[in-house]
């Protein structure tokens, strides 16, 4: 067998590799900075945490690092060799932090068992054996001063108000590893494996990066679930889960298997999940299900493939047991499947005999009234099902209410009914006219988007000779609710450029559809006819698309803070993300997450301590009795102090966590800015 001359690929322990006292590791000027964010963390303390509670033969494999081996001169004049590393710098790095977190921790608690041989060995990974001002790592020069001032614990006065992944990262490991985990975390962390790549002189280093980063199809949301379903379980236990559950979500969902996960972990959470990029959906689920024994996997995997089979329906409403089901879950469809999640809970509810035929159906037209009323508008229809979906969990009444608050009043939507674009007009024109099926139907602007010079509205006077105000009235109604009626293809066909009279006359005359013949008796089409038929086709717009009847106000803008947007830092040139605060019925000025973080945590500890307490025993921070590194602290009192360096998305998810656990979070609301809102 040939083997390969200029690539040595060899599975190594990791921290051994790490430790080799004789190799210093470079990241090269080319990479892009360091960019792991708290979830990155959080996933690598949680694996380091499961391998460490594994059976001593269990091991943890982190993917390949690739690198090219050089040598370098030191300043005493010796050669020592150097790693440059292409691929594997934010595993790395990440590793270099959670050590050197670990190992100050040691130093600063010196009851933490075996300390000064464990200090020794946490050592051995961070600092270079060719001396012991420089780390093991060497980051980019352009960062590197702020690394090794982490790493090594000798931070300038006034870096604790600085900003980086690197003092928020440590940060948190400083605050997720209790003293007394220490050693445990350190085990599991001498059980990481990875495959070592390192390049000859003569291999092609971005030709060979290119290949483990860009060849293939990389795993989708959906196929990351399913490996994480199957993984652990026997050969036995995989093929009757995949048999008996997977294989019928697949086949229930089909294309849509990935916006079906969403869409139940939306529903399930009463969180928004972000399914732009990333791994957002997978995550979550994991997040959601952190441990799935074999009993537990098949309670879970009931509830999927029931959910699966409900999904099947609204993807394909004329799998609905009777035609009104059927009407309606098609209405919804309308608008996309944004509503999905509460609406799969709805019907599930119904399927399962939890609520009857008419709640379902009151909860489909609760949905198309809000998003054809904010539409209408001009309001956002995005980010609504997670609240919706929380308020169901609360009961039939409080998911009205919700409805309610969010959805325009009356004279909003008659304002823009009046003089603005309909929206989804075939929809909205074959409810108002009673039309089931308006696929056979086109849309007929009675006034046409272009007029010939010879189109006249009443038989006399041409367009030509319309004044330029009188042109531009029209035209500003043209798309409006009283300008639009359906029409049988045909008769459509022949309206075009075709002058009012002759269409009122020889088509609207001629029409099956009712809306259509009743424009027969009008004389003169023009402005005022518009007006007239837009107030009349209005107050049955409001009948039909009625907002639920209770004492709410409209929506204003709030967002409730756990549908506030999660976002990695601030962009350049940022200033403010919220326009204020609404909170508990007062109003803060408050301009952004990290201000809002500590405005909450301060005032929850004065009048909700003990759930602050709670919440941040659980997850170990932001609270701590002691300032227990370097950093950003804020007194609460002479022994309680709040850490302020977290990244702004864990700031957020801290403020969302804190204030349901004090069970104020229903009661506090941000108001974004405009900035804000453009930084999504």
């Amino acid at each position: 067998m040939t083997t390969a001359t200029n690539i040595d690929a060899t599975a190594v322990n990791t921290i051994g590799w790490l430790s080799a006292p004789d190799t210093t590791i470079v990241v090269p000027v080319y990479q892009r900075q360091y960019r792991w964010d708290i979830g990155g963390c959080e996933q690598l303390l949680a694996d380091v945490r499961a391998v460490a509670g594994a059976h001593e033969t269990h091991t943890h494999f982190i993917g390949s690092i690739l690198s090219s081996a050089t040598t370098t001169v030191t300043e005493s004049g010796s050669d020592a060799a150097e790693l440059v590393l292409i691929d594997g710098q934010q595993r790395v790095t990440t590793l270099m932090l959670l050590i050197a977190a670990l190992h100050h921790t040691v130093l600063q608690q010196p009851e933490v068992a075996g300390g000064a041989e464990l200090a020794t060995e946490l050592e051995r990974v961070l600092v270079s054996s060719h001396g012991g001002d420089r780390t093991k790592l060497r980051p980019h020069r352009a960062w590197a001063d702020v690394f090794e001032s982490v790493v090594l614990d000798r931070r300038e006065p006034g870096d604790e108000l600085r900003d980086s992944k690197f003092d928020d990262n440590y940060a948190f490991f400083r605050s997720q590893v209790p003293p007394e985990e220490v050693p445990r975390i350190w085990s599991g962390l001498q059980r990481l494996e990875h495959v070592a790549i390192t390049l000859g002189a003569e291999a092609n280093a971005q030709q060979i990066f290119e290949s483990l980063n860009s060849t293939g199809e990389p795993l989708r949301d959906h196929e990351l679930i399913h490996n994480y379903v199957l993984m652990g379980l026997s050969h036995g236990e995989q093929r009757e889960i995949e048999a008996s559950f997977w294989l019928p979500i697949e086949e229930n969902t089909g294309e849509s298997i990935a916006t079906f996960w969403r869409h139940y972990l939306v529903m399930s959470t009463g969180r928004e999940i972000d399914a732009r990029g990333g791994r957002a959906v997978y995550d979550a689920f994991r997040h959601e299900f952190p441990r799935l024994e074999l009993e537990t996997l098949r309670a879970l995997a009931t509830e999927w493939r029931e959910s699966s089979a409900v999904y099947r329906v609204l993807l394909d409403p004329s799998r609905a047991p009777d035609p009104e089901l059927a009407r309606q879950l098609g209405y919804v469809n309308t608008f996309g499947r944004a509503m999905y999640p509460l609406v799969m809970r709805a019907y599930r509810d119904f399927a399962r005999g939890e609520i009857d035929r008419g709640a379902l159906i009151e909860t489909l037209e609760n949905i198309q009234t809000l998003l054809l009323r904010r539409t209408v508008v001009g309001l956002d229809t995005d980010r609504l099902v997670a609240r919706l979906c929380r308020a169901r969990e609360r009961g039939a009444e409080a998911l009205r209410e919700a409805f309610a608050r969010i959805t325009p009043s009356d004279e909003r939507v008659r304002i823009a009914l009046k003089f603005g674009a309909l929206p989804h007009p075939a929809y909205v024109l074959g409810r108002l006219a009673g039309v089931d099926d308006v696929r056979g139907l086109d849309v007929e602007h009675v006034f046409p988007l272009a007029p010939a010079a010879q189109w006249s509205g009443d038989g006399e006077r041409e367009w030509v000779d319309y004044s330029d105000d009188e042109q531009n009235s029209h035209r500003a109604l043209a798309d409006s609710l009283g300008n639009l009626t359906l029409l049988e293809p045909e008769l459509a066909e022949r309206a075009i450029d075709a002058s009012f009279p002759v269409k009122r006359d020889t088509l609207y005359s001629s029409s099956a559809v009712p809306m259509s013949r009743e424009i027969a008796d009008v004389v003169a089409w023009g402005t005022p006819a518009i007006a007239e038929r837009t107030s009349r086709l209005t107050a049955a717009f409001l009948e039909i698309w009625a907002k639920p009847a209770t004492v709410m106000i409209d929506d204003d803008g709030l967002t409730p803070i756990l549908d506030a947007k999660q976002r990695r830092g601030w962009p350049r040139g940022w200033e403010r993300e919220f326009s204020y605060v609404e909170y508990c019925g007062e109003h803060w000025e408050v301009y952004d997450v990290k201000h809002l973080f500590d405005r909450v945590f301060k005032r929850l500890w004065a009048d909700a301590r003990d759930a602050v307490v709670s919440f941040s025993a659980r997850r170990g921070g932001p609270i701590f009795e002691s300032r227990a590194w370097n950093g950003q602290w804020h007194e609460l009192d002479e022994s309680h102090f709040l850490y302020m360096g977290w990244d702004s998305r864990y700031m957020l998810t801290a403020v969302q966590g804190v204030l349901e656990e004090a069970g104020l979070a229903s009661e506090v609301s941000v108001m974004y800015s405009y900035t804000g809102a453009a930084m999504d």
